[in-house]
């Protein structure tokens, strides 16, 4: 497997934690409130070689907060690594079913069910030299309160399969996001 593919792969999983499901007419959005939510992300990853941090660029390596460079070196090492952040949930995200997830690449995507209080979808993506297949589950527990799962598996081209898992737990803050996007 080559340390590029690695690397990107790797770094896209770090920045872009959870993945967007585009809007289809049949698609119910979450029936929660519209504002300030603290999204919290927790990671797991299985088959990534614990080599590969070595390979990272250094100018990748210099672009990282010391939180996201923490966050790839334990989850290069198989360690869970949790990364908490604000979001906006406006009624457009709700329509396109892109609350609490943020744009990881082009996949394709597709809506196994939709309702007001769940939103499942397997999706497909095909990145360079890496193929990542998957599925995606959010669920309101309440208006102010979300939770979800993400489950994908990733073949690098060269016969070595990477895991990951997410769980996801979202809290309504408040209705005024200040300059939260």
């Amino acid at each position: 497997m080559g340390a590029t593919v690695l690397t990107r792969f790797c770094l896209l999983l770090i920045v872009f934690c959870s993945l967007t499901l585009w809007a289809a007419d049949s698609v119910v959005p979450l029936n929660v409130k519209e504002g300030l939510w603290e999204v919290t992300v927790v990671h797991s990853m299985t088959g990534m070689p614990t080599s590969s941090m070595a390979n990272i660029p250094p100018d990748a390596l210099a672009k990282m907060t010391p939180q996201q460079r923490a966050q790839v070196e334990a989850m290069m090492g198989g360690k869970p690594s949790t990364d908490v952040r604000k979001e906006c949930v406006t009624k457009e995200k709700l329509a396109k079913n892109a609350a609490f997830s943020n744009t990881r690449g082009e996949c394709m995507r597709t809506v196994v069910s939709s309702t007001g209080r769940r939103l499942e979808a397997k999706f497909h993506c095909e990145e360079k030299q890496s193929v990542s297949d998957g599925n995606f589950v959010m669920e309101a527990l309440g208006s102010d309160n979300v939770k979800g799962t993400m489950h994908m598996v990733a073949n690098t081209g060269s016969g070595h399969n990477m895991t990951m898992d997410l769980t996801i737990t979202s809290k309504y803050l408040g209705s005024d996001c200040g300059d939260v996007k």
